[in-house]
């Protein structure tokens, strides 16, 4: 067979391979660990320790950094990376953004971590900025969540509690009641650290920067940009209104 009819041939099975981001859509690629219940289970403190959060914190700086992206979320296991509608990276190939971010996610967490770890990888799609800001203030809401019925759960099971104990005991109760059953145990929630019940963000920062000419001597000015990362977000309207001024801010060269 022709080399060429025989490549042809082969490449219908790529069905998935000409999938497009619709045009003009704001884009989050969002990245969670694979099995890492387990993964931290093993190797991290429980609830929440300090040294896994920094290897996530790392991992969504690279992946800002490397993808080009507007503002990244992480809280937990989970890294969200918003791009512009104008983002066109391998074309805004649906396969190749996803693979190149789940991918590069575990590269930058495993060398962090020094041990393997993998994550997977989705796409989620936005018309407007207010739906982009609808899906930030979801995913915090979510890391919310999880942070308060996690420090319950830890703390059941370092009473003694079984797994199954513990989510059993926790099954259906209301936020109150985690709360009061924290409370008990000379856990004020509302003291945990920000970055614990948020999650952190990490975005561009303008800044100028001096220098010298070399031809004159002259001292100038040039903007430039730095990656700033935020360990105590606000919550709520507050929020909105942080990452409405990421979407408005203006670009400036990288340093």
């Amino acid at each position: 067979m022709d080399p060429e009819e025989l490549a042809a041939r082969a490449r219908q099975g790529e069905v998935f391979h000409g999938q497009r981001m619709l045009p003009g859509a704001w884009v989050v690629l969002r990245v969670d660990g694979r099995g890492f219940s387990r993964f931290t289970e093993a190797r991290y403190e429980k609830p929440f320790d300090p040294v896994f959060h920094q290897f996530m914190v790392r991992t969504a700086s690279v992946m800002l950094e490397e993808l080009q992206g507007v503002y990244a979320y992480t809280q937990s296991d989970e890294i969200s990376v918003l791009f512009r509608p104008d983002w066109a990276l391998f074309d805004r190939s649906v396969e190749k953004v996803v693979s190149l971010a789940a991918g590069l996610a575990s590269a930058t967490f495993t060398h962090a971590a020094g041990v393997p770890a993998v994550f997977d990888g989705r796409a989620w799609l936005g018309a407007s900025e207010r739906a982009v800001l609808d899906y930030f203030l979801w995913r915090q809401a979510d890391g919310s969540r999880c942070s308060l019925h996690g420090w319950c759960y830890w703390t059941l099971r370092k009473e003694g509690r079984s797994a199954a104990q513990a989510t059993r005991e926790l099954d259906g109760k209301p936020v109150s009641y985690k709360n009061e059953l924290l409370f008990q145990r000379g856990i004020n929630f509302n003291d945990v650290p920000l970055w614990q019940r948020r999650g952190s963000g990490v975005w561009w920062e303008a800044y100028q920067k001096e220098g010298v000419d070399p031809r004159d001597g002259r001292r100038t000015q040039t903007l430039r940009r730095r990656l700033k990362v935020d360990s105590e977000l606000p919550m709520k309207e507050a929020y909105e209104h942080l990452v409405r001024g990421l979407l408005a801010a203006p670009g400036a060269e990288a340093d």
